[in-house]
C-alpha cells in the first residue's frame, strides 16, 4: 500500500464527506477509494470513518489523523517543491479566520489582493465572532483581537483597537450629549452582544474604573444591526473602533465619552510554530502585516 497516496484519498474523503465525491475529485473509481480507506484503516488498526447510507463522518481517531495527515502531506509537498526549485511559489489551500466585521471590512480586501498575486493558491476564509482553535479547525492563519493566552503560537502585533461609545448626530441633538458614564442610564441603549455581552459596561478614567448598569432597549447579536440602528438615531451603542471607522469619518456616528474609554486591545496575526516556513502562509502574512499596519482604522504602536 502506498501510504502517502492512501493519505491523499483519506483527506479527500474527509473533506468531501463522501466516498463518491472523493472518487470524482481524484478521478478514481468508488471501489478504489473504498479499498484504499479499508487498507489504511487495517494498517492503522483503527476505524477512520463512521459510515451510514447518507453520511460519512470522521471518528475521533480519524479527526486526529486528519490533521496529522494534512501536515505530513504539506511537508512532503514542501520538500518536493524545495528540491525542484519552486519553493518560493505559494501553492495550495490557505485557511484564514478573523472576527466577522473585521474580516469583511479589513481582511477580505487583503485576501483578494493576495489571490491576484498568487494564482496557484485557493483561500478558505472563515469569519466568526468566537475564538477559534487553529489546530483543531485546520486553520493556517488567524487574526485575533485581544490579549493572547496560547504560548504555542507565533503572534505578530499589527496595532490595536478599542471599544467606543457612539451615537448619531440626530439622536444626540434630540436627547443631548452624555457627559459622564452614569448619564447612560437616562438614554436609549443599543447592545451589540458580541462586543459588549454584559449589560454592565466598564469605563476607565484618570480617577479609576467605573461600572455602569445599562438597560438596553435593543439587543443585537450581529454588530452590523447595532451599527444600522445607531445610524438611524435609535440610541447609543458600544462598538469596536474598526467596525465604525468609516461612520466616524463621515460623521454618521459620533464618538462620545472619550475620557472614559477602556484600554486598547491588541490586534495580532497568529500562526502555528513550525509552519511559518510554508510559502503560502509566509507570503500572506507579509502582505497582511503591510496592509494592516497601514490601515487608518487601526491604531498603531
Amino acid at each position: 500500500m502506498d501510504k502517502l497516496e492512501a493519505m491523499r484519498v483519506f483527506i479527500e474523503v474527509a473533506e468531501c464527506k463522501s466516498f463518491v465525491g472523493a472518487s470524482r475529485k481524484l478521478d478514481l473509481s468508488p471501489p478504489a477509494v473504498t479499498r484504499s480507506i479499508a487498507q489504511l484503516e487495517h494498517a492503522l488498526g483503527v476505524r477512520l470513518f463512521n459510515r451510514t447510507t447518507r453520511h460519512v463522518r470522521l471518528t475521533d481517531s480519524g479527526a486526529r489523523f486528519f490533521e496529522d495527515a494534512k501536515r505530513i502531506l504539506e511537508d512532503v509537498e514542501q520538500a518536493v517543491a524545495t528540491a525542484s526549485g519552486s519553493y518560493a511559489e505559494p501553492k495550495g489551500v490557505l485557511s484564514v479566520t478573523a472576527p466577522v466585521l473585521f474580516g469583511q471590512i479589513h481582511i477580505a480586501p487583503i485576501l483578494t489582493e493576495y489571490l491576484q498575486q498568487n494564482p496557484s493558491v485557493v483561500v478558505r476564509a472563515v469569519f466568526y465572532d468566537r475564538i477559534s482553535n487553529i489546530i483543531d479547525e485546520g486553520l493556517d492563519v488567524a487574526i485575533r483581537i485581544g490579549h493572547l493566552k496560547d504560548s504555542s503560537i507565533y503572534a505578530i502585533p499589527v496595532g490595536s483597537v478599542q471599544r467606543l461609545v457612539c451615537a448619531s448626530p440626530i439622536y444626540l441633538e434630540k436627547h443631548g450629549m452624555p457627559k459622564y458614564p452614569s448619564d447612560l442610564t437616562d438614554h436609549e441603549i443599543i447592545q451589540a452582544s458580541t462586543v459588549e455581552p454584559s449589560t454592565t459596561w466598564q469605563f476607565e478614567s484618570s480617577i479609576g474604573k467605573e461600572s455602569i448598569k445599562v438597560s438596553p432597549r435593543l439587543q443585537c447579536s450581529q454588530n452590523g444591526a447595532a451599527i444600522a440602528a445607531a445610524k438611524q438615531g435609535f440610541g447609543i451603542t458600544r462598538l469596536m473602533s474598526y467596525q465604525i471607522g468609516e461612520e466616524l469619518k463621515n460623521g454618521s456616528l459620533i464618538r462620545i465619552l472619550r475620557d472614559y474609554e477602556t484600554k486598547p486591545l491588541p490586534v495580532s496575526i497568529i500562526h502555528l510554530e513550525g509552519r511559518q516556513a510554508n510559502a503560502k502562509i509566509r507570503s500572506f502574512i507579509d502582505l497582511a502585516i503591510t496592509r494592516l499596519r497601514a490601515n487608518p482604522y487601526i491604531d498603531h504602536y
